[in-house]
C-alpha cells in the first residue's frame, strides 16, 4: 500500500464531487432538511429527543450508500475502475482513498446536521456531542462500503438503486428504530444481531440518556467499525486486475 496513491485516489474523487453540486446538495441539504421536517412532525421536544439521535446515524449509511454504489458504478462502467487496476495500485491503494474522500465528506455532512440539531432544533443529548458524531460517521462509511461492494451486482444505474432495499431497509426494520428488538419474534430479534445498522442505532440511543462513555457504547463503536473493514474487504474481493 502506497501513500501517496491512497491520498492521490482521495483527490481524485474530491476533485469528482467537488463539481458534482448536486450531489452535494444531497449529501448535506437533504439529512438536514429531513432532521428539520422530523422535529416539527413529532413537535414534541422530547419525542424529538429519543428518535432523532437513531436517524443521524440512519441518514448517513443511506444516503453514502446510495451516493456510493451508483458513483462507483459509472466508474465500472466506464472501465475507470478497470483502468486504474492496470497500474501500479493496489486494491487498498483504492479502497482506502475511497474511504477517506467519502470519509471526509461524511464528517461534513453529519457536522451540520448535528450543529442545526443540536442549536435550532434543540436536540438535548445526555451524552457527549463527540461520540454521536463518531458513531454517525462510522454509520456513513459502513453504507460507502457496502455500496462499493453492490456496484458490483449492478449494470445501471437504477439497478444499483434498487439494491438498496436489499442491503438497508432490512436493517433499517430490524435496527429498533421502529419496534424494540425485545418486542420482536425471537427469530427476528437473533437477526437483528449480526446487522450493523443494529449496533449503530443502540449506540446512538446510548448517547441520547447515557452522560458517560461506557463498556456498551464502546462495544458497539468497535462493531461498527469491524463491520466498515468487513464491508471494504467484501468490496475489494469484487475488484479485479485485468490487463490491457
Amino acid at each position: 500500500m502506497s501513500l501517496a496513491i491512497t491520498l492521490a485516489t482521495t483527490r481524485r474523487i474530491l476533485a469528482q464531487l467537488r463539481h458534482d453540486h448536486r450531489t452535494i446538495a444531497m449529501m448535506v441539504g437533504v439529512p438536514s432538511l429531513l432532521m428539520i421536517l422530523l422535529r416539527y412532525v413529532f413537535d414534541r421536544p422530547e419525542v424529538f429527543d429519543r428518535v432523532g439521535p437513531m436517524l443521524l446515524g440512519l441518514f448517513p449509511f443511506v444516503i453514502m450508500f446510495i451516493v456510493t454504489s451508483v458513483g462507483t458504478l459509472r466508474e465500472r462502467a466506464g472501465g475507470t475502475l478497470e483502468r486504474l487496476m492496470t497500474m501500479p495500485m493496489g486494491r487498498l491503494d483504492l479502497l482506502v482513498g475511497y474511504a477517506l474522500a467519502f470519509g471526509l465528506l461524511a464528517l461534513a455532512q453529519v457536522g451540520v446536521v448535528l450543529a442545526i440539531s443540536l442549536t435550532w432544533l434543540g436536540l438535548d443529548l445526555a451524552g457527549p456531542g463527540w461520540t454521536l458524531l463518531l458513531v454517525a460517521v462510522l454509520d456513513a462509511l459502513l453504507g460507502m462500503a457496502l455500496g462499493l461492494f453492490a456496484s458490483a451486482f449492478a449494470r445501471t444505474e437504477f439497478q444499483a438503486v434498487q439494491f438498496m432495499p436489499a442491503f438497508v431497509l432490512p436493517q433499517a426494520l430490524l435496527c429498533g428504530l421502529i419496534m424494540p428488538r425485545d418486542q420482536m419474534a425471537s427469530w427476528l430479534e437473533a437477526v437483528s444481531d449480526v446487522l450493523p445498522l443494529t449496533y449503530a442505532v443502540d449506540a446512538m440511543q446510548r448517547v441520547s440518556r447515557e452522560p458517560d462513555v461506557g463498556g456498551d457504547l464502546v462495544r458497539d463503536i468497535v462493531i461498527i467499525a469491524v463491520c466498515a473493514v468487513l464491508a471494504l474487504l467484501l468490496a475489494a474481493a469484487t475488484l479485479r486486475r485485468r490487463t490491457p
